[in-house]
């Protein structure tokens, strides 16, 4: 008789970095992995007949966005449940104080537990937390923050000190809530690092889960090249924000990050949603001009699938934004050559009411950011079946590298003794993206109409099946995930 709770039979395993799937069973007990490979005869535990499907290790998303427009645990109910949709078994949530998420300021050391508060018991799978050390009290705080919380892993915002969250802005304390005569600018973004060095140099114990990462942005460009292309008639749609916010401006943001990272002395910065050639290119010449920095590069699947002509209207706006189909192709030969590390959804579910402005056609008076956790792996298996890139590269991507960056030592394979996280994928589905047919509470979606070529139709969260067949499980069982 099996002595496991849960058998996936006749599955074709896909291991991070492998060259091909191997097909075989996997047994499951007590929430881990306990034998992959090979035949397992099940006995009285429970079975799913994969039948050749694929058995990838469950996605970790680490960039996600639950609570920026609508409430927390409203957003840790319904956006878990589009993660899991997606073959997503642990999600990691950046969030900081100011406006959007909680609406108020002030110290993490209180911020948190209602934080904690508010998604417990409502995700439908595993997350985390990222924080953005706002205010310079943030700095002292970095410590306490990974010994009583369990966060390691913290944001800076580059563009935050002269330019909104949408476009413009003159008022940006108001938009941060940061104390009177503070300045979220290079100099704070320089003692962060040297805040997060020093915690490093004298907690060995913490010196490889702590980690910086950086939304690489320059506001003075961008303001000046917003003034320009608004004096444009001709400058409209997701083309017209594109050129608001040009490549050089991220290029030049990565390079200043790098050299901050370089003479701070703390190493681990992570490159968050790189979306051109141009801040690429500036990202691997960081690594080259500087080796001692332990730098990696993200890619989210929206920059990924889509571009300005492409992307199903105006909807499509986020920071960085959506770029040309030139800028596309060279993301692509990236992945494809080894220098992206990880790709994510970035998802921030912003519905259809709080997204467009008056008039709904004009994309700068609309809000920054969108979902899409529940296409990261049918969109990445999609494009990798048609652009040859090996399916073991794709767990890479959606899985092992965030959880080894982030500190989830139980996540990231399907292996003996790790968390029992699966996403079961057929790759022979095909249908088409429609934004009704998703669990997240955004009305629309601009991939809207694309086709993809596979499709999830099993998620298992620690030996819990969340996601039989397409079919969501009714009650959610989520861990907040402690990384210290």
């Amino acid at each position: 008789m099996s002595r496991y709770d849960l058998v996936i039979r006749g599955a074709r395993i896909v291991r991070p970095g492998a060259a091909r799937p191997e097909p075989g069973d996997i047994g499951i007990e007590n929430g881990r992995f306990v034998e992959v490979g090979g035949r397992i005869v099940p006995g009285t535990a429970r079975v799913i007949d994969a039948d050749g499907l694929l058995a990838f290790p469950g996605v970790v998303d680490s960039h996600q966005h639950w609570g920026i427009y609508n409430p927390l645990e409203e957003d840790t109910h319904s956006e878990s449940r589009a993660s899991a949709q997606g073959g997503v078994t642990t999600g990691i949530t950046y969030i900081r104080t100011g406006q959007y998420y909680l609406n108020r300021g002030g110290s993490y050391l209180d911020f948190m537990p209602q934080v904690l508060s508010r998604a417990e018991g409502r995700s439908y799978i595993d997350y985390g937390f990222h924080l953005a050390p706002m205010q310079n009290s943030h700095i002292g705080e970095l410590e306490a923050l990974v010994d009583t919380f369990g966060v390691a892993s913290f944001k800076i915002f580059m563009f935050y000190g002269g330019h909104g969250l949408h476009g413009k802005s003159d008022d940006q304390s108001a938009f941060l809530m940061t104390p009177p005569g503070e300045r979220y600018d290079l100099a704070h973004f320089e003692f962060i690092m040297r805040g997060l060095a020093d915690l490093a140099n004298r907690r060995p114990d913490l010196a490889d889960t702590l980690s910086l990462s950086l939304h690489c942005e320059t506001a003075e460009i961008m303001r000046a090249y917003t003034e320009r292309v608004e004096q444009d008639p001709s400058a409209r749609g997701l083309a017209a924000y594109s050129a608001s916010r040009p490549p050089h401006s991220e290029g030049l943001a990565v390079t200043t990050a790098a050299y901050l990272g370089y003479i701070t002395g703390f190493p681990n910065l992570n490159l968050l949603h790189l979306s051109s050639a141009r801040a690429m290119e500036a990202a691997e010449m960081a690594s080259v001009t500087y080796p001692e920095l332990n730098t990696r590069r993200e890619v989210t699947v929206g920059h990924l699938l889509t571009d300005i002509d492409r992307a199903h209207g105006i909807g499509g706006k986020v920071n960085p934004p959506i770029r040309a189909r030139s800028d596309v192709e060279a993301l692509w030969n990236a992945v494809h050559r080894g220098a992206v590390d990880w790709v994510v959804s970035d998802h921030a579910c912003c519905r259809a009411e709080a997204k467009f402005g008056d008039p709904p056609s004009d994309v700068f008076a609309a809000k920054a950011g969108f979902g899409g956790t529940e296409y990261l792996l049918p969109g990445l298996v999609s494009e990798a079946q048609s652009r040859g890139l090996p399916l073991g590269r794709v767990a890479e991507l959606t899985s092992r590298n965030s959880a080894q960056r982030f500190g989830l030592s139980t996540k990231g394979d399907i292996a003996p003794g790790l968390d029992a996280d699966v996403a079961l994928v057929d790759p022979d589905a095909d249908w088409v993206v429609r934004a009704e047919d998703s669990e997240s509470t955004q009305e629309y979606t601009p991939f809207e109409g694309f086709r993809m070529t596979c499709a999830v139709t099993h998620t298992i969260l620690s030996g819990r099946i969340i996601l039989d067949d397409g079919t969501l499980s009714d009650e959610p069982h989520g861990r907040y995930l402690r990384r210290s």
